[in-house]
């Protein structure tokens, strides 16, 4: 079992979940059928990820119910025109096979694009909610900013905000932006691309828990009140990235993990405020 969050539409996500970033499209089908099998139940995926076909396909021969599994995609960067978006949200419906969304997501705000129009694209995801094909949306590397430009401009608060987060950039600020709006955060990136755990801090409280420096990492984000979704092809690193809700970090260990910070000299991926590809 995994612990749950409530977004402030009152839906409710699982707080762990699977990641489908760089899953080959082929081996998508194969890679979440094994994390369903595991006991995942929250899949995060993206049209720009080219696998939600693969995905759909995993959930349709999976045998669990629609209703237990919780399904987010995101809107590509090249989609963000009203027309664009309301045509690729068909299709990636017709490529997941599902006749809803859980959560649908802007993927980047794309700031420099679109002549800065973020709100525009906002008003189409709410658009699209209308519809009642997703239940809920939500925004992915918004900076504080951009969060404040389209809850002004609509008075609707994404249900949550996904962003790069893990222990050496904790992107304190984009997190306290969300959590003002009582936006949930969703940390892409948990494990630094695999780096937190070959810190010596993480792999220090791993021993003194007798548990994995992932799970350590993963536990610490949960214990933050981060929804997390890490991503491994492997089943048994599945397995140990799932076997995170039956321990516990003590607020020492939290507060060593939480001065690994480099603020944002540990950040790895773009910086939303000038990242521009579409």
């Amino acid at each position: 079992m995994t612990s749950t969050v409530t977004l402030n539409d009152g839906t409710i996500i699982p707080q762990l979940g699977f990641g489908t970033f760089q899953v080959p499209p082929d081996e998508a089908a194969s890679t979440v059928a094994t994390a369903l099998e595991v006991g995942y139940r929250h899949i995060d995926t993206a049209q720009g990820y080219q696998n939600e076909e693969g995905v759909g396909r995993a959930i349709a021969d999976s045998g669990i119910p629609r209703d237990d599994i919780y399904v987010t995609s995101k809107l590509t960067n090249s989609k963000h025109e009203r027309d664009d978006a309301l045509r690729s949200f068909d299709e990636t419906m017709d490529k997941l096979g599902l006749d809803r969304v859980d959560l649908f997501l802007i993927h980047w705000p794309l700031p420099t694009q679109y002549d800065g129009d973020i709100e525009g694209t906002w008003k189409v995801m709410l658009e699209l909610q209308e519809t009642g094909r997703v239940t809920s949306v939500g925004v992915s590397n918004f900076q504080p900013d951009h969060l404040e430009r389209i809850i002004s401009a609509t008075g609707v608060a994404p249900v949550v905000n996904q962003i790069e987060a893990h222990p050496f950039f904790r992107n304190d600020a984009a997190r306290a932006a969300s959590h003002e709006h009582a936006i949930a955060v969703e940390a892409w990136g948990p494990l630094a691309k695999g780096e937190a755990v070959d810190d010596p801090t993480i792999r220090e409280i791993a021993s003194e828990l007798g548990r994995e420096p992932s799970q350590v990492v993963l536990r610490w984000h949960v214990q933050r009140g981060d929804i997390i979704f890490p991503k491994s092809m492997h089943r048994e690193r599945m397995e140990e990235n799932f076997a995170i809700f039956d321990f516990g970090l003590s607020d020492e260990q939290m507060e060593r993990i939480n001065g690994l910070d480099r603020g944002e000299d540990g950040r790895q991926g773009p910086n939303p405020d000038t990242f521009d590809r579409v």
